[in-house]
């Protein structure tokens, strides 16, 4: 099965008993759309050291990964518009923007429950400070280039997310220099995220020539 259907697949099903409908038809809406690069990076850097790093559990912190992306991608794009501007506060009736923001949590914590048992938690909880500290400062920087690079921050901050969580998988540390790495995959354009077909096909060659530099050094004398 191609890894970004089996990152989708794990994702709506981990968002499967979600209610109301209405927000379930959201949240699966957005996840059909997305770009599965994270989860997939996720995938890539546990078969990178087990070949055989396939099942279920696996694709599951995948999807835990792309749905914390999706959460905080959505929160982002939010805090940009400030779609609220032009509603009538006073008004009755729903507001898209309401249950954007209850789709941006819902995703962010359901992500955090397919990592909470895994090493990878902390680095998961790193990923939403380190933006939430991001958007401050972006609120307060002038220069729209300081802007930008604060923005695509989240998805290098995410690919790191994405290897720890992979190679984690099997047992292993992300040594610095692998994460160093992740975070150069994701790129410096205004797409911010790479496609699912954009990561290169050495990309697992080299996530696990950098884990086992990690392994060597931990056992020469």
């Amino acid at each position: 099965m191609d890894d970004a259907v089996r990152v989708r697949e794990a994702a709506e099903g981990a968002l499967a008993d979600i209610e109301p409908a209405r927000l379930r038809g959201l949240l699966a809406g957005r996840v059909a759309d997305a770009e599965m690069t994270p989860g997939v990076l996720t995938l890539v850097s546990a078969r990178a050291l087990d070949p055989t790093a396939t099942g279920d559990g696996v694709a599951e912190r995948a999807a835990g990964v792309q749905l914390i992306y999706e959460g905080l991608r959505l929160t982002r794009r939010l805090a940009h518009e400030e779609p609220w501007d032009d509603v009538d506060l006073d008004a009755v009736g729903d507001v898209a923007a309401d249950m954007d923001v209850l789709a941006a949590d819902v995703f962010v914590a359901r992500g955090f429950y397919l990592l909470a048992r895994t090493d990878a938690a902390e680095k998961a909880v790193e990923t939403v400070r380190a933006f939430g500290r991001d958007q401050t400062l972006r609120r307060e920087a002038t220069r729209e280039a300081e802007r930008s690079a604060l923005d695509r921050n989240l998805e290098a901050d995410v690919f790191e997310l994405a290897v720890v969580a992979g190679t984690d998988t099997v047992g292993a540390d992300a040594p610095a220099d692998l994460l160093t790495y992740a975070a150069a995959l994701a790129g410096d354009d205004d797409d911010r995220m790479p496609a699912e077909g954009a990561l290169p096909e050495s990309a697992g060659d080299r996530i696990a020539a950098l884990a086992d530099e990690r392994v060597a050094s931990s056992v020469d004398p």
